[in-house]
Parts: C-alpha cells; sequence; structure tokens
C-alpha cells in the first residue's frame, strides 16, 4: 500500500511539471499593441498648460500645538499639523493661500514644485474674504509667478483647470467648467464673499488655497470651499475671484492688512436693532475729524433725564439699501477711500441725505 501511494505521488509530481513545464515552454503571447494617433489637440493645451502652471502651485504644512486637559497628567499639548495649497503670486517669494489653510498656525512650511522646503513668514491676511500672504526667502530663479487673469468677464460654461493637493497629493489636475457666477459664501468670520465662482472642477480637502486657472493659464480664482454633504468633492466648489484677490494682496503686501474706507462711525449691534423694530443701521457713536463727523451725523445719546435717544440710522448708500452690517459693509468694499459717498439717514422719523468723505482705516 505505502508503494502505491508513494507511486501515485511521484506521478502526481511528474505531471505537475510536465504542466508546469509546457506553460513556461510554449507562454500566451502577449496582445499586439495598436499605435495610437496623435493626442488631441484640447489633450495637448491641457498637458501643456499643466506642465506650465503646476511649478507655480506650492504644498502648504502648517503646524501649532493644541492644549488638552488629560486626567491624570493635567494640561498637556497636542501636535496638530494641517496641509492646504498655494500660489506663487511674485519672484519676491510671495505665496497667496486661503487664510483658513494657516489660520492659528505655528510655523508654515511651502515646498515648491522641485520639492525644495521653505519656512514660511506671515505677511498678512483679510480673513473676511479668506485671503492670506506668506513669504518665503527663496531665490527668485526657483519662483515662477503664475499669470494673473480677471473673474469680470466670465461666462458660465467655460473650461477651467484646478491645481492642488487634495488629501495631501501634491500636483493633483481636475478639470471642469464655470457652473455659476455670482455666489455667496460666508467666510471663516462669518462674513460674505460676494462673487464667487461655482465650478464642478473636483475640489477636496486640501485643494484650499491652489489657483482655479481658465484655459489660457490665468489664475481666475482661488479654490476655498466644497458644498458636500460627505465632505468630500460632490461637483460643487466655490472659489474666491481673482478680481477681489489682485485688490486684496497688494494691500496685505504693503500693509500687511486691508485698507478699507471708513464712515468713521460705530454701529449698534444687528440682533439689538432687529428688537427694536428697526430697518437699517444704527450709529452709536462718530469719530472726531472724519467725514461723518464734518457731514454732521449724530451718535446715540444719553439725556439728562437717562432716556436714550438713538443716532442716525443708514437705511441706504447711494440708493442702495442697507440693512444690516454686511449690506453696510459690501457696498463700502466696493469703494475707496477718499470717495464721497451719499448716505440716506433716518432721524426722529425724519428721512434726509448727507454726502460724507470716505477716510482710510489707516487714518
Amino acid at each position: 500500500m505505502l508503494f502505491g501511494i508513494a507511486l501515485g505521488l511521484i506521478a502526481g509530481w511528474f505531471l505537475v511539471g510536465q504542466i508546469r513545464g509546457s506553460a513556461v515552454r510554449n507562454p500566451s503571447p502577449p496582445r499586439a499593441i495598436m499605435p495610437r494617433g496623435d493626442l488631441a489637440e484640447d489633450e495637448k493645451s491641457t498637458i501643456a498648460l499643466f506642465e506650465q502652471a503646476s511649478r507655480s502651485v506650492v504644498y502648504i504644512t502648517s503646524r501649532a500645538m493644541r492644549q488638552e486637559r488629560g486626567f491624570l497628567f493635567g494640561i498637556r499639548e497636542i501636535p496638530e499639523e494641517g496641509t492646504g495649497s498655494g500660489f506663487i503670486w511674485d519672484e519676491s517669494g510671495h505665496i497667496v493661500t486661503n487664510f483658513h489653510v494657516i489660520r492659528n498656525a505655528q510655523q508654515v512650511f511651502v515646498r515648491l514644485a522641485d520639492q525644495s522646503n521653505w519656512q514660511a513668514e506671515f505677511v498678512g491676511a483679510e480673513p473676511d474674504k479668506d485671503i492670506a500672504v506668506l513669504r518665503i526667502k527663496a531665490p527668485a530663479d526657483q519662483l515662477t509667478p503664475l499669470p494673473v487673469g480677471t473673474s469680470r468677464d466670465l461666462q458660465v460654461g467655460q473650461k477651467v483647470f484646478a491645481i492642488g493637493n487634495p488629501f495631501g497629493l501634491d500636483q493633483t489636475l481636475t478639470t471642469g467648467v464655470v457652473s455659476a457666477l455670482g455666489r455667496t459664501i460666508k467666510s471663516i468670520t462669518g462674513r460674505t464673499i460676494e462673487g464667487v465662482i461655482q465650478t464642478d472642477a473636483a475640489i477636496n480637502p486640501g485643494n484650499s488655497g491652489g489657483p482655479l486657472l481658465d484655459s489660457a493659464g490665468r489664475v481666475i480664482g482661488m479654490n476655498t470651499m466644497i458644498y458636500s454633504p460627505s465632505g468630500v468633492s460632490a461637483g460643487i466648489g466655490f472659489a474666491v475671484p481673482v478680481d477681489t484677490i489682485n485688490e486684496v494682496v497688494p494691500q496685505l503686501i504693503s500693509y500687511g492688512r486691508v485698507v478699507r474706507p471708513m464712515l468713521g462711525v460705530s454701529l449698534i449691534r444687528d440682533d439689538l436693532v432687529r428688537r427694536w423694530g428697526l430697518e437699517g443701521v444704527v450709529i452709536a457713536d462718530v469719530q472726531e475729524g472724519t467725514g461723518a463727523a464734518e457731514a454732521g451725523i449724530r451718535g446715540t445719546q444719553v439725556a439728562r433725564d437717562g432716556r436714550v435717544i438713538l443716532g442716525d440710522i443708514i437705511v441706504a448708500i447711494d440708493d442702495a439699501k442697507v440693512r444690516s452690517y454686511d449690506d453696510l459693509r459690501r457696498i463700502l468694499d466696493s469703494r475707496k477711500p477718499g470717495e464721497q459717498v451719499e448716505l440716506t439717514l433716518v432721524r426722529e422719523g425724519e428721512e434726509r441725505k448727507v454726502s460724507v468723505r470716505l477716510h482710510s482705516s489707516t487714518q
């Protein structure tokens, strides 16, 4: 019996060897490779755009320490790291990104397309527009600024290209179209950002701060936010328009903050004004030496008998209605220091108009 089992094993081994030997001696040939024609023109242009623009897109890493109260050991510090995108603004090393990418960061590092790493210094930010500027001390020959386009003449349906670092996967290109224009989103401060571009180019966490480009490779926006129940791309992304960026960034580089046109007044909170059943913004105080003071605008006062006499109520600026602080701020953001605006005021139930010279927030 043992002899029979051994003989069977030998026969099985011999048969397997024959099969294997046969497979080695007679392999199945690979499929023939079919030659392809030339790439389509739109493919060539997309490849060329990526090769040119990707060298201007950077990978941003932010580091911070978060304090956490432990059960046994008291307060301890927990390191946190975030990632995002940005793009080279000029040969002086200025990098543009979203404010929320570097918010609360204690250290920020920038990795260029050539994989060199640089510690960045904070230059300035405009949180209300979710825009920030960093600077790295890289030599000019390693810095390729992106050409700047315009967002005022965009059209729904035109092609767009997003380059960034979604989920830390650097130098990622996605494509799509302008899905809608003139959207409004809320910044990290709760203030509204106007004229936002909506796109279906895939944008995911990590794309924030990266450029949205037109087919000429020009920056037309900065990818900022997605609308998604799941937290990943659902085909609805939003980009801050480049016209806003091109207005804010030079001020951040020069002053570290945005130079705002100011009326020279402080206001009573919107929720209190609504509670009193009033519409508009109520002036709490008027700063001396400002256009508002020169125009005779009146702030809120307390009479000798303790009665509160409300200040003037701004209900319109240049015939644009003002119902809240957001309305007032949006209108003033479209003006410049030194310009004259016409305010429609309500004082003690009577409406009147006054002309006010806007002053600079740096004055």
